[in-house]
């Protein structure tokens, strides 16, 4: 061992019995070189075969190979290890820049408020009460506060263009490195080498505003050309238009834009910009974007106003991007914007209010962006279904931008509105434009054509009460049949294929009737894509319809310890032959929260017993503290789309209004469930969190198990309550219905964390899902001992949670648990030393 560890610094070295070293020749170390890129660690077999066949081998022996590729293997570990590292070092270093930076200005933003507190503290005490002028020209004589027209008058001609765009440049330094903007730092975001970067947002300033500062591994003009191609990675982002293009003397570009964004929801119009955007290289090699809108302020060239949308105003934003040492860049990017809240109805106007919504959606999802590319670039990795990650990118913005597509339904792109039934709750609109249906009229490789020559959609926007948008997102996803039709889901299968579909089918979480197979995930993993087997599916009408089907899906802030501005669920039925050009006709969900206290969520608030058990004399939860519970308010925007003949368009406008509205129904009782209001006042989820009804079952539990038992379940001591401690005992403890099939009505956090499942879903889990096939011979062999004896002890074994994961336990105990009337109210399980396999 010791002769292999030192031969790692020598690779061209042997170790004999001996313990002398000799060198091999060059061909030798070709020859092995060559079978180490085939096989890193050939078996004895593969060994000698290789000195069969390599005659320059034949000389040395099969142990001396199997060292020589020991060591092999060490410098190859070694070299790998040295690069990780000197990459760390390399982040750590431009982190440790910006860190420096920013506290500069941070100091200089402190200077500056020192200035301004004296100068009006002086202004203060000179004022007597006597003085009546409030007028601002008292203010013009502070070098920081005047009133003087702060964008001189210039015109369309080049150089009034170019003096623009100079004062443009100017404005956007003075954000992006200077005091220009009182900036504080992002709730959530703490900087570290593992980081997305430095994320700040604005503070009192015009509008809404938002700053970050990263390091990411790609060079200046690279990240320059991926961030001025917008609707790559904006998914907000319609178009942009490059209307006039022109270069300067100092060898920048001008460029004038006009740029829309969807509006995320039904209930609001979208935004267009005029802008322009001026690129340049400075003097310490430092490259720059900004931009600006062009208004009447400049006198600048203009665009009149389009339909349908709203001018927003975009002030002095852009990049900031210098090349780092050792390769990569250091960016500052600032993105500061007057989104026009007074056009959307007041519950709405968080949303564009928000300086924290900007910088998730917009600023942060530039740096997520080039992250991403930057690691496709140096992992170039097959994932999912053999699809590279850039096509699994297209794949998930191809999803996002259908979506948007339908949510805003303009009518340059076909779109038109079918009249109301008299209830406006869900709008139907319809598109057969040749543009829309070249897309959808596709032949698969089986054969097969697509069914339908138009596309109908029914969307709907609805108010959401107390409701974690992730928490709902989640049980949407994984309890599709609560609100899904599977006959519709038959028919919108049968109008974009009609073949069967083969794709493979790896290992998956399993969800009542769907598996969710994974696909892939951003860096963040804010997002992930996965395809949905829908097994088992009936036929839609007269349609011959495989018994599987496929989706395609895209979530979105299903993480509940994410900071995210929003959660989505948009999905799309996949022909077999899963081809990047198909037709992908999605439909989905989206929820935005709209309470700027969104930050200071609870993760886990509707999991979190301890937080529910302060209750009054009527049985209804204290108040507490708001913060702890996520959002009071959000809106969520739904959008189903269909394919159909147009002589069926009737039928289908009907069909899509009454499912749009059953699910509407189902998203308001499951919203209902998950709200904490419904905790105190309804006992429908078997004893939930909060009840007299729950501390009663917490009690009769520990009651039972002392009396079957003869020892304590829970070491309760001091004045907490029962339910208290049951909820944080280390050990998974579930109760379980005494029907002919046993679910389960109630665990602790523990227990919910094995089953990966939350309360309100816990009811969908049956006693037998979670044994294996062994797990459930001993279960049901053993089981009349519960009713017969009180309890029954089973050995340790595997179990599997909701998302189909193996849990080993170290023994399970179930014993009866029986009322203050002494009659039998339900089976408990507790999982000791339990854990994921």
């Amino acid at each position: 061992m010791m002769a292999a560890t030192s031969a790692c610094k020598e690779g061209t070295k042997i170790a004999m019995d001996n313990g002398k070293y000799v060198r091999y020749t060059p061909e030798q170390v070709e020859a092995l070189e060559r079978l180490y890129h085939e096989c890193p660690k050939p078996s004895s077999m593969r060994r000698q075969q290789l000195i069969r066949e390599c005659p320059i081998l034949s000389n040395i022996e099969p142990k001396q190979i199997k060292v020589w590729f020991q060591n092999r293997r060490c410098r190859e570990k070694q070299r790998k290890e040295a690069s990780r590292l000197q990459a760390v070092n390399r982040k750590l270093t431009a982190m440790n820049k910006l860190l420096m930076e920013e506290n500069d200005r941070l100091q200089k933003q402190v200077s500056h408020l020192v200035y301004e507190n004296s100068y009006f503290r002086q202004q203060t005490q000179n004022t007597t009460l006597a003085t009546t002028d409030t007028s601002c020209d008292s203010a013009v004589t502070s070098g920081q506060h005047h009133l003087t027209p702060q964008h001189p008058p210039k015109d369309a001609s080049p150089a009034g263009l170019l003096s623009i765009a100079e004062e443009t440049l100017t404005e956007f330094l003075s954000k992006a490195t200077g005091t220009a903007v009182e900036w504080v730092q992002m709730p959530g975001m703490k900087p570290g080498p593992d980081s997305i970067g430095i994320v700040a947002i604005s503070h009192g300033c015009t509008g809404v505003a938002a700053r970050a500062c990263g390091l990411v591994g790609l060079d200046p003009t690279r990240v320059a050309e991926i961030l001025k191609d917008r609707p790559s990675w904006y998914r907000d982002c319609r178009a942009v238009d490059v209307i006039n293009m022109l270069s300067t003397a100092n060898g920048g570009t001008i460029e004038l834009l006009y740029m829309q964004l969807y509006a995320p929801t039904t209930l609001a119009p979208a935004r267009d910009f005029w802008l322009l955007r001026y690129t340049s290289v400075m003097e310490d090699g430092s490259l720059v974007v900004c931009e600006r809108s062009l208004n009447n302020t400049q006198n600048g060239p203009s665009m009149p106003p389009a339909v349908n949308f709203v001018r927003a105003e975009l002030l002095p934003s852009g990049y900031l991007i210098r090349p780092c040492e050792g390769g990569g860049s250091i960016i500052h990017i600032v993105d500061h914007m007057d989104l026009e809240p007074w056009s959307v109805p007041e519950v709405l106007r968080p949303l564009y209010e928000s300086s924290t919504l900007l910088a998730q959606k917009t600023t942060m999802a530039a740096l997520r962006h080039l992250r991403q590319i930057s690691q496709e670039i140096s992992q170039p990795n097959v994932t999912g279904w053999g699809r590279r990650p850039a096509a699994l990118r297209a794949l998930s913005h191809k999803l996002s931008k259908g979506f948007n597509e339908a949510v805003n339904g303009f009518t340059d792109e076909g779109w038109s509105m079918l009249e109301s039934d008299g209830v406006d709750d869900v709008t139907l609109l319809v598109n057969s434009s040749p543009g829309k249906m070249m897309d959808i009229n596709f032949s698969y490789s089986n054969g097969f054509p697509s069914m339908g020559n138009a596309v109908l959609c029914a969307k709907a926007s609805m108010l959401l009460q107390n409701v974690p948008p992730a928490i709902l997102l989640r049980f949407l996803r994984e309890h599709r049949s609560e609100w899904a039709d599977s006959g519709i889901d038959a028919y919108s299968a049968a109008a974009v294929k009609a073949g069967p579909c083969s794709l493979p089918v790896p290992r998956g979480g399993s969800f009542g009737g769907q598996v969710i197979l994974p696909l892939a995930h951003t860096i963040e993993h804010e997002e992930f894509m996965e395809v949905v087997k829908l097994e088992n599916v009936g036929h839609y009408q007269d349609m011959i319809m495989p018994s599987d089907i496929f989706l395609l899906q895209l979530c979105t802030g299903v993480d509940e310890n994410a900071v995210s501005t929003c959660a989505e669920l948009i999905f799309a039925p996949i022909d077999g032959s899963f081809s990047e050009d198909a037709p992908i006709i999605p439909s989905g969900f989206r929820i935005i929260p709209l309470d700027s206290g969104m930050d200071a969520s609870s993760p886990n608030r509707t999991l979190d017993l301890a937080s529910t058990l302060e209750v009054g004399a009527a049985g209804n939860r204290a108040t507490g503290d708001k913060s702890s519970r996520g959002s009071t308010k959000s809106v969520m925007t739904i959008a189903f789309q269909f394919v159909y003949e147009m002589q069926l368009q009737e039928n289908v406008a009907i069909m899509a209004r009454q499912y749009v509205r059953s699910i509407i129904a189902s998203v308001q009782r499951v919203a209902l469930a998950l709200s904490p209001s419904f905790f105190g006042s309804h006992a429908g989820l078997g004893s939930p969190p909060g009840t007299p009804e729950a501390q009663t079952l917490a009690r009769w539990i520990c009651q039972s198990y002392r009396c079957y038992m003869g020892d304590e379940l829970l070491k309760h001591e001091g004045s907490e309550s029962i339910l208290k401690v049951l909820w944080h005992h280390t050990d998974a403890v579930l109760c379980c219905s005494l029907k002919a099939l046993p679910v389960f009505t109630f665990s602790n956090q523990a227990g919910l964390d094995m089953l990966e499942t939350t309360l309100v879903s816990l009811q969908d889990i049956s006693l037998e899902k979670i044994f294996d096939e062994n797990g459930r011979k001993t279960l049901f062999a053993e089981f009349p001992q519960v009713m017969q004896q009180g309890f029954m002890c089973l050995q340790g074994g595997i179990c599997l949670s909701s998302m189909g994961r193996p849990v080993s336990y170290e023994r399970a105990v179930a014993w009866k648990v029986v009322n203050d009337e002494e009659n039998a109210h339900c089976i408990c399980f507790t999982f000791i030393n339990w854990s994921f396999v």
